[in-house]
């Protein structure tokens, strides 16, 4: 009997290795970590450096979090910037309508928003520093049934039991599996950045939207004094700045007509900070795994920020993977069951984010007030689905 105790209680794989050290990689190292199995976590960037946007950490986000590192919810409230109001308004600055957020009083945990950057260093903080490689560029991988070679450039190859591609929405892992080139483009430019400073609207509120004309700029308070400013512009086709004044002054020229307030914090934001780029996904797989290699996050599944779910979802996935490996005989069975708790979930959310992405640009104003409210009542019946979530205790 003991022997049989030991037996199951032995992880069911020694040797994992994790490509991509964003906040998905970091929980799930964490999670696995937990279970005594070393895990080690390669990072293309040389070093961690202040990067990122501002994110929306959400109940569900936040519940699989806190089972996968206890305590860390707390860290992170401090870290970031609970949302209590926000605010919509219009170019001119105009209060359109203002919001208290119930985040807290429905489902037990607030709206948190946070720089990437802080996000990654609080996950960091809770695994010992020699078990994150840097300047670590995954290039390609050989697995058979006895485990997995990883090719690194210019660095010495690295076995495992166990690749889990953590690596993005341009994940090579995705892309030496499946072979689906480039993401799809789904006609949204943004331009983002986080920067020091202190919006006016913030005595009031902690989130700021405003509405343009097939345009919308979000500004966040993320926590110790950084705002975070994001403006995205429905774009049917998609060109990339040459340089970094060019970038700058593009924005602004797409924000010329709105209010000085709005424009003020890109003015005050260096040229080289702001990133330009094209907001991608791609469809669902059907299956993430192939023998010893498996994805997460937007490796998995990449979807459109409208929803602001990406984070929250990797760290569902985070958590689901380390249960599936408690509790499974073997690693088929724990991938299979791995697969089974997120596909149909990630599905859902990853098509409804899509959709949310251009209903941004929808001018909504002259929608009949009855689908109006048909709307509304579907989009509380899926809040619920989706921030209820909860790790589920099984037997």
């Amino acid at each position: 009997m003991e022997n049989l105790i030991q037996k199951l209680s032995k992880p069911i794989v020694e040797k994992v290795a994790i490509v991509g050290a964003g906040p998905g990689g970091l929980a799930a190292a964490i999670a696995l970590r937990s279970q005594g199995i070393d895990v080690q976590v390669y990072e293309k960037a040389q070093e961690f450096r202040p990067a990122g946007t501002g994110l929306g950490l959400a109940p569900n986000g936040l519940n699989f979090l806190d089972a996968i590192a206890p305590g860390i919810v707390e860290t992170l409230k401090s870290s970031g910037c609970e949302v209590h109001h926000t605010v919509l308004k219009n170019i001119q600055g105009e209060t359109i309508r203002t919001n208290a957020t119930k985040y807290l009083e429905q489902y037990g945990q607030p709206l948190l928003t946070i720089w990437w950057y802080r996000l990654q260093q609080v996950l960091a903080s809770r695994l010992p520093s020699d078990i994150i490689h840097l300047n670590h560029r995954c290039i390609s991988f050989d697995q058979d049934e006895k485990g997995v070679e990883i090719h690194f450039d210019g660095e010495k190859p690295v076995y495992a039991d166990l690749l889990i591609g953590a690596d993005g929405v341009n994940s090579v892992i995705r892309e030496t599996l499946f072979g689906e080139g480039k993401p799809n483009y789904i006609g949204s430019m943004c331009w983002r950045a986080v920067i020091k400073y202190h919006h006016e609207l913030f005595n009031d509120y902690e989130l700021v939207f405003v509405k343009g004309n097939k345009q919308f700029m979000y500004i966040l308070n993320v926590g110790g004094g950084y705002t975070s400013w994001i403006s995205r512009k429905l774009s049917p086709e998609y060109s990339l700045s040459n340089s970094a004044d060019q970038v700058k002054s593009r924005i602004l020229h797409e924000l010329a007509d709105w209010d000085q307030s709005f424009r003020a914090v890109v003015q005050a934001t260096p040229a080289e900070q702001i990133w330009e780029g094209p907001i991608c996904d791609r469809s669902p797989l059907t299956h993430w795994s192939q023998g010893r290699v498996t994805l997460l996050g937007d490796a998995a599944h990449p979807m459109a920020p409208a929803m602001a779910q990406g984070a929250n979802t990797t760290f569902e996935d985070a958590y689901e993977l380390g249960e599936c490996f408690s509790q499974s005989a073997n690693l088929q069975e724990a991938l299979t069951n791995y697969e089974q708790r997120r596909l149909e979930r990630t599905k859902i959310i990853q098509a409804r984010s899509g959709w949310g992405e251009m209903r941004y640009y929808d001018d909504t104003s002259t929608s009949p007030g009855q689908t109006e409210q048909r709307q509304i009542t579907l989009n509380e019946d899926f809040s619920k689905w989706l921030y209820n979530y909860k790790p589920s205790i099984r037997s």
